[in-house]
């Protein structure tokens, strides 16, 4: 199970700490009082955390060189551990925010209680939770891929699990993700019975409006991925799963705002225009290269194409290979640079709120036609072309 789980891990190990970089630069940047006062306050969380994420980090690379079953177990006892603690210690975090214990000013809240409450407690039991009940549906779904591409009999050294291990550890993995979903769906409701007692605003607010939306439709989407998990139809639980705990995040986040923090509103807490204008504009920059990226990786994985195999099969990407042939002609680059200039312009010098949007948009429309127009050879090969070659 754990050979599965790091093999689903590898090829998008690195990129997923993109995603933790992506958070923190845009947080003080833009909310400059707010991640002072939450970095200050909850120092202790967020380094336990940072000891979970450096231990995790360095027992899924030592894993590869370990040279005995025992020092195989130690490596994954601390892989485990970590990946406990990291979720834990953020949830906690969250608590402290959603139960505003949290003031502004440097260092200004408890060091202790602001995160040692039973808010932040079953927040953090949450964030365990749905972190474990992801992982189930999703390595319950390689491990039906593996199932599907291994060849019927006993594994051979060196090739991978053959069919029949597939298939246990697909069931290994269903039942887990049942589990999971069910003690997620556990704590979820009994986080509602705390934050009657402990955070009664945040409760009161969950309970209608656009937030109570998100929290009924999170329900549905878990009961949806239950029914999908027990029919074995894993890949369609991977997205309901995803938006079930993506329901959460989104109940919590309409349910506080407008405030971020005790006596600060998001608007308050927001750096100046100009500052948020570059923010935006260096995001959709680096998301030129870096979204449509991830996107293929993501897909490449999904589709098992990253797998380890004798071979290899090539689909070629139809709509990849069409774009790719605009491209050589110029056209791309051409509206690549509209788009970064009409974007430029309706940012920052419009102040109207549909010029801003209209600014969004072009930025997004350069991020895909420059991503195109700049294309490696890579992708030029995925298309099912030479690089190179004329059209």
């Amino acid at each position: 199970m754990r050979d599965l789980a790091h093999t689903a891990i590898a090829p998008v190990w690195e990129a997923n700490h993109v995603w933790l970089i992506f958070v923190l630069t845009v947080f003080w940047t833009a909310y400059p009082t707010a991640f002072g006062s939450i970095a200050s306050t909850l120092s202790v969380p967020l380094f336990i955390a940072a000891i979970g994420i450096i231990m995790r980090g360095a027992s899924y690379a030592l894993r590869a060189g370990a040279q005995s079953p025992r020092e195989t177990r130690t490596i994954d006892t601390v892989f485990s551990l970590s990946s406990v603690l990291t979720p834990f210690a953020l949830g906690t975090m969250i608590g402290a925010i959603a139960s505003q214990r949290v003031p502004v000013g440097n260092a200004a809240g408890d060091a202790f209680s602001s995160w040692l409450n039973p808010t932040s407690a079953i927040v953090g039991a949450l964030a365990v939770a749905t972190s474990a009940y992801l992982a189930a549906v999703f390595l319950a779904a390689d491990a039906a891929r593996a199932a599907r591409a291994a060849p019927h009999g006993p594994a051979s050294a060196g090739a991978g699990a053959g069919a029949g291990e597939a298939r246990e550890l697909e069931a290994s993995f269903r039942t887990r993700a049942l589990a999971a979903g069910l003690l997620a769906g556990a704590v979820a409701l009994g986080g509602l019975v705390v934050l009657h007692s402990d955070a009664h605003h945040l409760y009161a607010r969950l309970l209608r409006g656009d937030a109570l939306a998100a929290v009924i439709a999170s329900g549905v989407a878990g009961i949806a991925t239950l029914e999908l998990v027990r029919r074995s139809s894993f890949e369609a639980a991977r997205y309901t799963a995803a938006l079930a705990v993506t329901a959460v995040v989104a109940g919590w986040a309409l349910a506080q705002r407008p405030i971020l923090l005790k006596g600060l509103t998001v608007q308050q807490a927001a750096a100046s225009h100009d500052t948020l204008v570059v923010v935006v504009v260096a995001v959709l920059g680096g998301a030129t290269i870096l979204f449509p990226s991830l996107a293929l990786l993501f897909r490449l994985v999904l589709q098992g194409r990253l797998d380890h195999a004798p071979e290899v099969a090539r689909t070629p990407f139809a709509a990849a290979g069409a774009l790719l042939a605009v491209s050589r002609s110029g056209l791309l680059a051409r509206v690549a640079g509209a788009c970064l200039l009409a974007g430029v312009g309706f940012l920052t010098i419009a102040e109207a709120g549909w010029a801003h949007a209209i600014g969004v948009a072009a930025l997004i429309g350069f991020m895909v036609s420059g991503f195109f127009a700049a294309v490696p050879s890579q992708l030029a090969e995925l298309a099912g072309e030479e690089p190179g070659a004329p059209q």
